[in-house]
């Protein structure tokens, strides 16, 4: 796998996996500022691949302060959420480890807490 990327198996599908996550994260209020069909959207290119979406969210209070403390990091905020089927037809969920982005961007732990924390919301779709 990928460096700074956590990924775990999903027991559903792609749109299944995402529906879950997004219901989450409106329950906690958690904006959900868009989902992209990326397989859908190269479906209508004439091109194949596996479903894949990819749920971009994240709270503009807890994100802001990272990106005023390193203006780079903006390239990874919101937070985005990766599910993707694999060739063999099995179903991943991914999404960016907050740890990475702490060493990628040189952000004290306090700053990261907000995003921390959204881990265990993702881990929590996929139950």
């Amino acid at each position: 796998m990928a460096t700074g990327i956590i990924t775990h198996p999903s027991p559903y599908t792609v749109p299944e996996t995402l529906d879950r996550l997004e219901s989450l994260l409106q329950a906690k209020n958690i904006k959900v500022f868009t989902r992209v069909d990326q397989s859908g959207e190269a479906e209508k290119a004439g091109l194949q691949m596996p479903p894949t979406q990819l749920l971009i969210f994240g709270n503009p209070k807890g994100g802001t302060p990272i990106m005023l403390a390193a203006s780079l990091s903006a390239i990874d905020l919101p937070i985005k959420a990766l599910a993707w089927q694999d060739a063999e037809g099995k179903v991943w969920l991914s999404y960016n480890d907050p740890q990475y982005l702490k060493t990628r961007f040189s952000l004290p732990d306090e700053l990261l807490a907000p995003i921390t924390g959204l881990s265990a919301v993702i881990e929590q779709a996929l139950t």
